[in-house]
């Protein structure tokens, strides 16, 4: 599993570690860096480029990224980061999120519901 937030640090060390989340997320998913670009409106050596932490990129690109992948972006505030990283992880006694994303009959996307 990949980390989930990036601390504070020199830019060539944010850029690099966001790249090993977007790298580990494409792996994940099984995709290629080309259908990666395709869906995030770049070329493929921008996001080669991005993945191996040698680019920065704008917010939208970023996001566009995120969204290729099936992640979003959030700006959590760092006093919540604790907060939000214990509703991510599992539970000892069933492996499960104490908090799972259920899809909804409405337009309004998933909601979240404790398990």
């Amino acid at each position: 599993m990949y980390r989930m937030s990036i601390m504070i640090g020199s830019e060539s060390e944010i850029l690099c570690e966001l790249g090993d989340i977007l790298r580990h997320a494409r792996l994940a998913a099984a995709m290629t860096q080309e259908q990666v670009a395709d869906l995030a409106g770049i070329s493929r050596p921008r996001y080669r480029d991005i993945e191996k932490g040698t680019a920065a990129a704008r917010a939208t690109t970023l996001m566009n990224v995120a969204r290729a992948l099936g992640l979003e972006m959030m700006l959590v505030p760092q006093v919540m980061v604790p907060a939000v990283q214990a509703l991510l992880r599992p539970h000892s006694d069933d492996d499960l999120p104490a908090f799972v994303s259920q899809p909804d009959d409405d337009d309004h996307g998933p909601s979240l519901s404790r398990t």
